[in-house]
Order: structure tokens, then sequence, then C-alpha cells
């Protein structure tokens, strides 16, 4: 798969709105969205080896390895505008402590945001994976 994916909780407002939040500000308009429920995630992560998939997590595939956690959201930010490209200052966080902290807003995801449903344009549709 040569085009980077973001794998994430379909069923999940707060997930949701972090894709709309990548559509309303990537660059490029190069990254595809995919519902970790759907077939096609099923499918993906059987090829890497994952049987199962874990909803609470936001897993990232950057055309040659699949993130999860802090590590995808972090690799997220190339593909995002200025000036939310300077979250890449997070990198200088280690991984423990941002792990922590991702594990903190994952446990609590479902309230956070309540219920949204991401509402991509047409355009957007097309990098929306099934």
């Amino acid at each position: 798969m040569n085009k980077p994916i973001i794998f994430y909780d379909g069923d999940c407002g707060f997930c949701n709105r972090t894709v709309q939040f990548v559509l309303d500000h990537e660059k490029n308009h190069e990254v595809h969205f995919c519902a970790l429920q759907s077939d096609f995630a099923k499918a993906f992560f059987r090829q890497q080896g994952i049987e199962e998939m874990d909803l609470s997590t936001f897993y990232f595939w950057d055309t040659n390895q699949l993130n999860n956690r802090s590590t995808a959201a972090l690799k997220v930010m190339n593909y995002l505008r200025f000036p939310y490209q300077f979250g890449k200052i997070g990198w200088l966080v280690p991984r423990f402590l941002r792990d922590g902290v991702y594990a903190f807003i994952a446990k609590r995801r479902m309230r956070l945001a309540g219920s949204f449903c991401a509402l991509p344009t047409p355009e957007q549709r097309i990098r929306f994976l099934i």
C-alpha cells in the first residue's frame, strides 16, 4: 500500500473529529482514512500479522510502516499545513510519556467529544477506504 492511511475508530466522536481536523488542515490531500471496523482495515491488519485491532488505538500507515498511538499522531503532523506542523516538537518527549498521555486521552475519548460524524466532501469521500 503506497498511500498514507489513518485508521480510526469509526464509532468514536473524538476519533471522527480528529479525521475532520486532518481533512481541514492537511497540505496536499494525500492522506486516506479507514475505520477500524471496515473490511479493508481487517484485511490490511491481517496482512500486517495483526489479528485483532485495538479500537482505542489510533494507527497510521506511512506507506511502509504501521505506527500507533502517539507515534502515529506525530507522523500525521508531516501531512498538515503550517502552523500545525509545530506539533512535531512532541518528538522531543520520550515515547513512554507521550503514550501515557495518549492512553489517558484514549481511555476518555468517548466522553471528550460525544457523538460526531466526519462529513467529507464528495472530493474527500474518495479517500475513505471501506
